[in-house]
């Protein structure tokens, strides 16, 4: 009896020890966490090429060449992108900040239902109920797009730091990916089939999540910044804006489009107004999310041979949204990757102890 109070002692000793290595590593690691979530993604999309590599050459040389041309191919560019965008977004943050008041907001609202064809009692209906909340929310989306527009320029102003963080991280996931695995494995309590399964569905996942949604996102931004750039206004702004109402089930980009083409119709601007809800309701709202979304996600699916993402809407979107207001931009990446991860616990908890 006392042998087995002893074993159970020092079992909760090491397991409280290995969770507070655990805790002070996350701690320790925090300022390279977004280089390294970037890193590991693209070593799991990328980890089947290092394997045809090594067939032709060494561990260190497959681990080189793919890290090099994954670096020319997409992190440079990336990078690049960031740059340029975070020169440009710096002033127009500045400029949000000094022309957004509360009082400037109320006319431009004023003056775009009054512009509408609506009847003077429905006009009155509207107004006083915008006039009760419109403040906080006003105030609400200006904080929440300062917020991610800083997080890029952020980022983009240690972008060589950030490069370098990921571009050595990338190679030794490479090198050691195996290795951390079977480490992991070790470790783990569940049997060689469970954790098979488990790493197998979150690396999936992790491609999927982050994949698709971080695609559709960035194609319906680049698309509604053509069409804002066609009747002239900030084209990067709205484009990420566009990209950020994405994420948001059901409304989606409606939340973008639908206020502004209704203030470019009050105005008097009836052919822009017509191009925003083109490329609003009919290209991103009809083609990209009812068409364009599911093919991705599915393609992402069978080509991984693992779930298919459209089961985890829910668990996607939130983890997305979240992300992006604990991390900053690079919440696209980091938020659907520990979805990811949560969903590959779910599943490996059903099989082991769910009704059978």
């Amino acid at each position: 009896m006392t042998d087995n109070n002893e074993t159970s002692l020092q079992r909760s000793f090491i397991l409280s020890l290995l969770l507070l290595s655990i805790a002070g590593l996350a701690w320790l690691f925090a300022p390279f966490l977004p280089s390294l979530f970037l890193a590991l993604l693209i070593a799991i999309s990328t980890y089947g090429q290092y394997n045809k590599f090594l067939t032709k050459h060494s561990e260190t040389r497959s681990a080189l060449l793919l890290t090099l041309l994954v670096t020319l191919l997409l992190i440079l560019p990336l990078s690049y992108v960031l740059l340029i965008s975070g020169l440009e977004i710096s002033s127009l943050i500045q400029s949000i900040n000094n022309n957004f008041t509360i009082e400037k907001s109320n006319q431009i609202l004023n003056q775009t239902i009054s512009g509408l064809p609506l009847p003077d009692t429905i006009r009155d209906t509207i107004k006083s109920s915008f006039v009760n909340n419109i403040e906080g929310v006003l105030i609400a989306i200006k904080d929440f797009s300062v917020t991610i527009l800083k997080s890029i320029v952020s980022l983009s102003s240690n972008f060589v730091f950030f490069v370098i963080i990921t571009i050595f991280s990338l190679f030794y996931f490479y090198t050691d990916g195996k290795k951390i695995v079977a480490r992991i494995k070790s470790l783990s309590p569940l049997d060689n089939k469970l954790n098979e399964i488990l790493f197998n569905q979150f690396s999936g996942l992790s491609v999927i999540l982050v994949g698709s949604v971080f695609f559709i996102a960035l194609l319906q931004g680049v698309v509604f910044s053509v069409g804002v750039m066609l009747v002239g206004l900030p084209a990067i702004y709205f484009g990420i804006a566009m990209a950020l109402a994405s994420f948001i089930p059901v409304l989606g980009g409606l939340i973008i489009w639908l206020p502004l083409s209704i203030y470019l119709y009050a105005q008097g601007q009836i052919l822009e107004s017509i191009i925003i809800v083109i490329f609003g309701a009919i290209i991103i709202g009809l083609l990209i999310d009812n068409f364009v979304r599911p093919i991705v996600i599915k393609k992402f699916s069978k080509k991984l041979n693992t779930s298919n993402a459209l089961d985890h809407t829910f668990m996607t979107v939130m983890s997305t949204l979240a992300g992006i207001i604990q991390f900053g931009i690079l919440g696209l990446f980091i938020g659907p990757i520990i979805a990811a991860m949560a969903i590959s616990i779910f599943d490996v908890y059903t099989l082991k102890y769910g009704n059978k």
